[in-house]
């Protein structure tokens, strides 16, 4: 099974407190069926099979941009079958 890891920030940044499109995203992903996940105030970082990724990502984008996102940076990597 090939797996992926999506690095990805969503703007406008607010230093004082998390903005609502940032708390969406991060229960997007840490509700999502994957593997590894880990969520910091200046990035973000999950892995697992190609397929659950792909759905999370999906999922992240059209849930932040509904939240009030301006921008989402994200990079999407394969990590090889079976990598961890």
């Amino acid at each position: 099974m090939v797996r992926l890891r999506v690095e990805f920030t969503t703007e406008p940044f607010d230093l004082d407190e998390a903005p609502a499109h940032a708390v969406v995203a991060r229960e997007v992903i840490q509700s999502a069926e994957l593997d590894a996940v880990d969520v910091g105030p200046f990035g973000n970082t999950a892995e697992g099979g190609a397929d659950e990724v792909l759905t999370a990502v999906d999922a992240l984008l059209r849930e932040s941009l509904a939240a009030g996102a301006t921008r989402v940076s994200l990079q999407v990597n394969v990590i090889g079958e079976g990598e961890k």
